[in-house]
């Protein structure tokens, strides 16, 4: 049992087990000791009946046959009984006996008076070492309500104690892992909000200077066109400034569930691009598929699509007029591969390393669309569902963006 593998209640068990072996071994010497004194105790006395016997005269013979005799004769009864010795609760006329007695009295007492004073101190130990495990086990449990996980509970034995210290570790660890979820979910919402309130300032501000505009130019109808124009460009981006920091914030704190299914790339692909082709067209670019349309690829539709259509909006970006962007896929029995591939201009080394960070704009697309949330958001979607997505590129060269999902089984 648990309960006997506790390291002190073992050690007070084993204390138990001594003593009383101890008490045996007392009880045994004691129980020697008075057979030894009674012996003693009866050849003093027959050397006393004998020495009286001798002084009254009495033959050696006699003396030597009445010691060693065995038979009790009625006479002999009768005779005690007249002398005072017919009960054996008269110690009056029995010096011996009574001093044996009293010797047998005086040891009894000490040696129970050393057995217990053993017994108490062996137990007051244990429930000693007892307090100081409880106590420090307290200090330790007071820590923990008051946020600090810095020290632990003693779980270096067994026994029933302990498997309670390592539930009370479990909670520890539970509270402590709660803690730190709850400190990372207000760090992380005090950082959206602060990029929301950063973002919104420049098209809220340009809202309210376009709108002072048409309010002073009411009978100019160019003015008034070209900034009602601004203003809608500049509620698109607000619009999309925050829906892309919604998706953001839903899949970073977990509340979005991806559901998986067997999807056929093709169908992935035209939903990824079907509201860019137009833009691209209209920019003389090109948005250029191939591959096995027939291949299928388990994830979610849906948000898939919005992380493949994200990378190809960025890379329309960053193409010039006559660019082509392409989009290929591979499958291997272990992984199945999404290139999404451009001949633009590219990424500086010094950037490539930061295009995943929200809001983050280099300095040679300053003059480019997006507010800088299109690839996190892809990455969080992309990663969201156990895949990869990596970046290559070089300067005046192009960029190729790899998605990479591991095939299920």
């Amino acid at each position: 049992m648990s309960f006997y593998q506790d390291k002190h209640i073992k050690l007070y068990g084993y204390f138990l087990t001594a003593f009383g072996l101890f008490i045996v071994e007392v009880l045994m010497l004691f129980n020697f000791y008075q057979a030894s004194t009674i012996k003693m105790t009866y050849l003093r006395h027959d050397e006393a009946v004998v020495s009286a016997l001798l002084e009254q005269g009495i033959s050696k013979d006699i003396i030597a046959a009445a010691i060693t005799n065995t038979h009790i004769s009625t006479d002999g009864e009768k005779l005690s009984a007249a002398i005072g010795i017919e009960s054996p609760n008269k110690n009056a006329d029995l010096p011996y006996i009574t001093q044996f007695q009293h010797t047998s009295v005086y040891l009894i007492l000490a040696v129970s008076l050393l057995l217990v004073t053993v017994l108490f101190i062996g137990t007051f130990l244990f429930f000693q070492r007892r307090k100081r495990l409880y106590e420090q086990a307290e200090t330790i449990i007071r820590s923990y309500i008051n946020g600090d996980y810095s020290c632990h509970l003693p779980q270096n034995s067994e026994g029933a104690v302990f498997q309670l210290f390592g539930l009370v570790e479990q909670l520890a660890t539970m509270l402590q892992a709660e803690n730190e979820t709850e400190h990372r979910v207000k760090e992380f919402l005090k950082s959206t909000i602060s990029d929301i309130s950063h973002q919104l300032k420049t098209p809220l501000a340009a809202l309210t200077m376009y709108q002072e505009i048409i309010e002073s130019e009411p009978d100019n109808p160019e003015t008034v066109k070209e900034f009602s124009d601004k203003i809608g460009i500049a509620l698109k981006r607000i619009e999309q400034l925050i829906q892309s920091m919604l998706k953001i914030t839903r899949l970073d704190s977990g509340n979005i569930f991806f559901e998986k299914s067997n999807c056929h790339i093709s169908e992935l692909i035209s939903l990824s691009i079907n509201e860019l082709t137009t833009r691209a067209e209209n920019e003389n670019k090109q948005i250029l598929i191939e591959g096995n349309t027939e291949q299928q690829l388990v994830c979610d539709l849906e948000w898939t699509s919005e992380a493949i259509g994200n990378i190809v909006k960025n890379a329309l970006d960053h193409v010039r007029s006559g660019g082509v962007i392409q989009i290929t896929w591979e499958r291997t029995p272990a992984i199945f591969r999404i290139f999404i591939s451009d001949n633009g201009k590219g990424i500086a080394p010094e950037d490539i390393h930061h295009i995943f960070k929200r809001f983050y704009r280099s300095k040679r697309s300053l003059d480019t669309q997006g507010v800088g949330l299109g690839l996190p958001l892809a990455k969080s979607i992309i990663e969201g569902q156990g895949g990869f997505i990596s970046v290559q590129s070089e300067v005046n060269e192009g960029t190729t963006f790899t998605i990479s999902f591991l095939t299920e089984l």
